[in-house]
């Protein structure tokens, strides 16, 4: 069994960022922005999970501006931390954070193939708006929730892009989400899928909020889609 591995490395002497190479040492780029949770044991097994696919994985540690690496993963005040933590950080900060992740990347000599991203939740949004910056190959955003307010930026994201949603999101109603769809998908090259009985963060392994069934078929549409979009070469 061949052992990830994790670089860290200060961007621009300032972003704290976790590299995880694949087993062959390169692959094309993957960006992944964290959660409002920051960036969690969660986030840290999936960038670990897409590395293992093949892919150069680069984690920035945004909260970094705000002196956080983490909030909790668990407890009665979890989500009320987070919330306070994601409002702290100026959304133009985190996405230009993002932005110059995907740049940084981009000059890595282990990252060949091109550079993508994706979020989740809080990043599913950042990497949208960031995707809007700095052209990424691809873009994955799992139920980004700033989608909503986001959609003037539609224009400017043309790359292949692949939305998960799930049809119970307490937070982004099913309305709300077709609007949002509507506004995003044109053509073969931005896929939405909409997965029953998933609230949101369902691919989040906290019982409070996974979903397994949706977590389980999201992430093979993942792995599909990156196969299609930013192969392995």
């Amino acid at each position: 069994e061949t052992l990830t591995m994790v670089n860290t490395a200060l961007i621009d002497g300032e972003i704290p960022v976790r590299t995880y190479l694949p087993p062959s040492g390169t692959g094309p780029g993957l960006v992944l922005v964290q959660e409002i949770f920051g960036v969690s044991d969660y986030i840290l097994a999936r960038a670990a999970d897409l590395a293992a696919l093949g892919y150069v994985v680069a984690v920035p540690e945004l909260y970094w501006r705000i002196g956080l690496v983490a909030t909790p993963e668990s407890g009665d005040d979890m989500l009320a931390q987070a919330m306070a933590a994601s409002q702290a950080l100026p959304w133009e900060d985190a996405v230009a954070d993002t932005a110059r992740t995907v740049a940084w990347l981009r000059g890595q000599s282990d990252a060949v193939g091109g550079v993508g991203l994706i979020g989740f939740c809080y990043g599913g949004g950042v990497a949208f708006a960031a995707a809007a910056q700095s052209d990424p190959d691809v873009l994955i955003s799992y139920y980004g929730s700033a989608l909503p307010r986001l959609v003037g930026l539609a224009p400017q994201v043309t790359v292949p892009s692949l939305h998960h949603w799930g049809d119970e999101d307490a937070f982004i109603p099913l309305e709300t989400q077709v609007e949002v769809q509507s506004a995003l998908v044109h053509g073969d090259s931005q896929e939405w899928i909409t997965h029953p009985g998933a609230g949101h963060a369902f691919d989040n392994t906290n019982p409070a909020f996974h979903h397994a069934e949706a977590s389980a078929a999201a992430w093979v549409q993942t792995r599909d889609f990156l196969d299609r979009r930013l192969p392995i070469r």
